[in-house]
């Protein structure tokens, strides 16, 4: 039992760092923390994770978004929602993906319009997320 306690504490102790790097780390730290935070699974990291996707850097926001559907956070597909318009194509693409994952039935019109994207691996992704949310 002390053991499970102590392994509870080792995370929050992890996402509080993560947090912190998520919000004052340089670029490289801010990307790492965002996308660590999705892998840890702790929900609490959403509020951070939802505000780091208006980062000057892409890799963050694009890490960001993905870790917000790796949590499950279905409140976070509004905001995934409107990082398909982001000007960079990893964060579409991470937007794209995570929509799929969260099966998030709101995305649909939006997904389909990235079906158009100049990118291909936005494309692609929105056709899989679109499989996914509509169960083929």
């Amino acid at each position: 039992m002390q053991s499970l306690m102590n392994d509870k504490m080792e995370v929050d102790m992890s996402v509080v760092s993560l947090i912190d790097n998520l919000k004052n780390g340089t670029g490289i730290k801010r990307s790492r923390a965002a996308a660590e935070l999705g892998r840890l699974g702790d929900p609490s990291a959403g509020p951070a994770l939802v505000e780091a996707l208006n980062d000057a850097n892409p890799t963050v926001r694009s890490n960001a978004a993905f870790s917000l559907a790796e949590l499950g956070l279905k409140e976070a597909a509004p905001h995934l929602i409107r990082m398909l318009s982001d000007s960079d194509e990893w964060v579409r693409k991470s937007a794209a993906k995570g929509l799929g994952l969260l099966r998030a039935e709101e995305a649909v019109p939006h997904l389909e319009k990235l079906l158009e994207d100049d990118s291909d691996m936005v494309r692609r992704n929105a056709r899989r997320s679109l499989e996914q949310i509509q169960g083929q």
